[in-house]
């Protein structure tokens, strides 16, 4: 009887054992299945809420349109090596840009005129189909931006090593898998070119200054643009990009006025920070 007995559990704990072995390889399998993106969906909707005032310089975003006044000199520094008194009107013509997270063009449009073939690309379609509107509608481009309703993990498949130059201005900040989106805009990049970055700090003085004030309380960006979680430090976008075949050739610290409406690069990183790096060979 206990001999009976004894078969009959180690037959259901055998059975029991296979089943949880299954579900557990078919999880994995699903997990392994699953298409890694850098979208992250209520990110890429919340913007679609100033959609009307986006091209305001003087609207919710307008933080965003008097940073122009520092990244795009940020951008041509480190895509032009030659004096200032040597550089044309069209510093950046024949450099082919791409900028990752264009939402409404604000950038886009500023590094064309510079005489740079730019590529805007985002995931919000609305921000898209704006951008591409006020470019048509904008009568001071002679060289439009092209803009494309896409992720960087697809548009980098297309045109791998294609790009002199890939901007990211104000948008890692919103990605989850920031190791795929890294590696999805080098590989856009032609080995030699440059990548640029701009991004909130993880630190306390950017979670007091950065987000509470300046979201909460002066209103200079608006509420909820940014997770404290998900954003990243110098260090720490560094050792991504070098972990990728990357060497960080300048990084700079970034403030914003919101009573003049006015950047300015400086030396603390603590708030924000401007990344410049060069892929290998």
């Amino acid at each position: 009887m206990n001999t009976t007995l004894l078969n009959k559990t180690r037959t259901i704990n055998t059975f029991l054992y296979k089943k949880v072995n299954m579900l557990v390889n078919l999880r994995n399998e699903s997990s392994s299945n699953t298409k890694r993106t850098t979208i992250d969906k209520p990110n890429v909707e919340k913007f679609t809420k100033i959609l009307q005032e986006w091209w305001d310089p003087n609207g919710p975003i307008k933080a965003l349109h008097a940073m122009n006044l520092v990244r795009v000199p940020f951008v041509r520094d480190g895509l032009i090596q030659c004096a200032q008194n040597e550089r044309n009107i069209k510093p950046l013509k024949d450099k082919k840009l791409l900028d990752v997270g264009c939402g409404g063009g604000i950038l886009s449009e500023a590094l064309s005129k510079l005489g740079a073939e730019v590529t805007g690309i985002d995931a919000n379609k609305e921000l898209v189909q704006l951008a591409q509107y006020h470019s048509n509608m904008n009568d001071e481009l002679n060289l439009k931006p092209k803009y494309q309703y896409t992720t960087i993990e697809d548009h980098s498949k297309d045109f791998s090593n294609y790009y002199d130059g890939v901007v990211a201005s104000e948008v890692i900040e919103h990605i989850k898998d920031k190791e795929l989106f890294v590696k999805s805009c080098l590989q856009a990049l032609k080995p030699e070119g440059r990548i640029f970055f701009t991004t909130p700090t993880r630190s306390r003085l950017c979670k007091i200054f950065g987000i509470w004030i300046a979201e909460y309380v002066m209103n200079a960006i608006p509420k909820g643009t940014h997770q404290y979680d998900m954003l990243m430090t110098p260090i720490e976008l560094t050792f991504l990009l070098e972990r990728n075949n990357c060497h960080v050739e300048i990084i700079n610290g970034l403030v914003y006025n919101p009573c003049t409406n006015k950047w300015d690069l400086i030396r603390s990183q603590q708030l924000l920070f401007a990344l410049q790096a060069v892929k290998l060979e």
